[in-house]
């Protein structure tokens, strides 16, 4: 066997695993019995150990070497071997006590997060929330000793490979430039609307779950290589062709669950689109988070909160539900579904506020990342960056710096990647509707082939094949652009009101 074919050979054997970790996590945010949580954590603990073995088996480097040499490589083979580097070189970065120093500062810390969010008490969490900041650090500084990069770049890395702070930093400072006066405008047209009457409920939670397969099989969902079921938190997971995702219901509000299942369905199509010629080699994935979440934003943000969209969709909704009345109407739904409202919670955040509440969280995690500034000061920056950049100040850290379990959860370097993948999301829905002006008329008429066809060849089945940027500019002719993210804004909340 040549080192290459080792590789390939070694790396089957991962994705393989994996695939067994993906459906048995699956399984345990859906549908495991309590009494096997033990047993799973046993079972998924060992798995993790015998990845992180083979990720850092030492013949990787002897055979990385051999196949550099290896004249006769195709294309697709070397960025998989590019990719087979980059993978194990941020495997091999950290050394074992330090990845068990952190697994156990993070399992700790998440459950005392759980208890100081509820009682709203910070100062509870600090102590562990420092020795997880201080753990990551050091993973960073080891990662960036390896990659050549700043302690938070190497973090970031872990998410969006080649992602940079710098290049980070001028398409936020653009984008909190921007936003506040945005945000007052919109409020003002939104201030002159009369009032929209409510939908009225109940809605069952079996006609929330058909529709939501039904716009799932519209879009282009494979229901032969995945399903739908019903979590905490909505996901995708599963596994390379088995491809899942969840959301969850409230019998009082169905345009929620609806939404939700269409932001998954959007990473689904993703990863039921990438390239099988390669699947199970690190060059078949999905290319970093912001290319990621553009997918699902693509399809929830700029497609299915379109007016086409709801045009087609409002019929489909009243007959689901049993609606009747004003509410019901496409223009009314199109007017629920970009309502625009300062708040404290990102998660609850409509289109216009969100990238506020990222930038808030990206620049206080680069800066505790780089000690430049200390922990214990994080509520009273947090509350000065919310007041700056939404013009609300939270009554309390539940409310506050509490409410997301990132930072617990040692994701420090994850937050960019949302407001990244929505510029991202807006550049390649612009490019797919200039290529094709059917896009946005088809998908009034519940037709999502042409942008599903056009995103499948020009982003899903290349996988890591392309860098991010050079991906992007291969699919729009250009590198992330604020402007398209911006126009998109303006034109959708100002100019088509």
């Amino acid at each position: 066997m040549t080192a290459y074919s080792e590789l390939y050979a070694h790396f089957g054997r991962v994705a393989a695993l994996a695939n067994a970790v993906g459906i048995l996590q699956w399984d345990n945010d859906t549908m495991m019995p309590r009494g096997a949580a033990v047993t799973r954590t046993e079972s998924m603990a060992l798995l993790h150990v015998l990845r992180h073995g083979m990720m850092t088996d030492p013949r990787i480097g002897d055979w990385l070497e051999a196949a550099a040499a290896d004249t006769g490589l195709g294309a697709w083979e070397k960025a998989n071997l590019r990719e087979i580097r980059r993978v194990w070189t941020v495997e091999t970065a950290v050394p074992p006590d330090l990845v068990e120093a952190s697994s156990k500062a993070i399992s700790a810390c998440e459950m005392t997060w759980r208890q100081a969010r509820a009682d709203s008490d910070f100062k509870a969490l600090l102590p562990t929330l420092t020795e997880v900041l201080n753990l990551q650090r050091a993973i960073g500084e080891a990662k960036g000793a390896k990659l050549g990069l700043s302690a938070y770049d190497a973090l970031l890395n872990d998410y969006e490979p080649g992602g940079h702070s710098t290049a980070i930093d001028a398409l936020f400072d653009d984008l909190a430039d921007f936003l506040p006066g945005l945000t007052a405008e919109v409020l003002e047209v939104q201030a002159r609307r009369p009032a929209d009457p409510p939908l009225a409920g109940p809605f069952p939670v079996a006609a929330q779950r058909a529709l939501g397969m039904q716009m799932m099989e519209v879009l282009g969902y494979d229901f032969e290589r995945g399903r739908l079921d019903v979590s905490t938190h909505p996901f995708c997971g599963g596994a390379d062709n088995d491809v899942r995702i969840t959301t969850r219901y409230d019998e009082d509000d169905f345009t929620s669950a609806l939404m939700g299942v269409i932001h998954e369905t959007g990473h689904a199509l993703y990863e039921q689109g990438r390239p099988q010629a390669e699947l199970g080699q690190p060059v078949s994935v999905a290319r970093g988070m912001s290319i990621h979440e553009s997918q699902s934003l693509l399809m929830e943000m700029q497609a299915c909160r379109s007016r086409e969209f709801l045009r087609f969709a409002a019929p489909v909704m009243r007959k689901a539900m049993g609606g009747s009345g004003p509410a019901w109407e496409a223009d009314a739904l199109w007017r629920r579904y970009t309502h625009v409202e300062r708040g404290f919670i990102r998660v609850d955040a409509d289109e216009i506020t969100y990238p506020a509440h990222v930038i808030l969280r990206y620049r206080l995690e680069k800066a505790l990342v780089a000690d430049a500034m200390p922990l214990a000061e994080l509520p009273l920056a947090w509350n000065a960056g919310m007041r700056d950049l939404l013009g609300v100040t939270p009554p309390n850290d539940r409310l506050g710096c509490l409410q997301d379990v990132h930072w617990p959860s040692g994701g420090w370097g994850y937050f960019p990647t949302y407001t990244l993948g929505a510029m991202t999301a807006a550049q390649l829905f612009d490019a797919a509707c200039k290529a094709n002006p059917d896009v946005l008329p088809a998908i009034g008429r519940g037709d999502f082939a042409p942008l599903v066809n056009w995103l499948r060849s020009n982003i899903h089945i290349y996988g890591s094949f392309y860098e991010t940027n050079d991906l992007l500019t291969h699919a729009t002719g250009r590198p992330l652009d604020a402007s398209v993210f911006k126009a998109h804004l303006r034109r959708r909340y100002i100019e088509e009101v």
